[in-house]
């Protein structure tokens, strides 16, 4: 039998907090992160698709970071975790946040 994988827990759009979105932002991993998954089409494994450079469990606390503040959502796919950015619930709360933050030069 194959293994089970839980589901992770996302905040649900009226409990994103700007604050969260923010924090979550301003590090400039997690901004290459972001940045990466608004250019792909069906989400990404992070670990697999993104040269970071960094350790599997520095990977991992950026996704939770990013997640827990409502910024992407991670769904199990087979053994991988795929990355997605919640673009409509962000741009839904806050408009024009995400395309500002996204084309800023640095």
């Amino acid at each position: 039998m194959g293994r089970m994988t839980a589901v992770l827990p996302h905040p649900e759009r009226d409990e994103i907090r700007i604050a969260a979105v923010l924090h979550a932002l301003a590090d400039p991993i997690r901004l290459h992160i972001v940045r990466e998954l608004a250019q792909a089409d069906e989400g990404l494994s992070c670990g697999v698709q993104l040269d970071l450079g960094i350790s599997a469990s520095t990977l991992t606390h950026h996704v939770r970071t990013l997640r827990e503040a409502g910024v992407v959502r991670v769904q199990p796919r087979g053994t991988a975790r795929i990355s997605t950015l919640r673009r409509d619930d962000l741009d839904a709360l806050y408009p024009g946040l995400l395309d500002g933050i996204l084309a800023a030069p640095r």
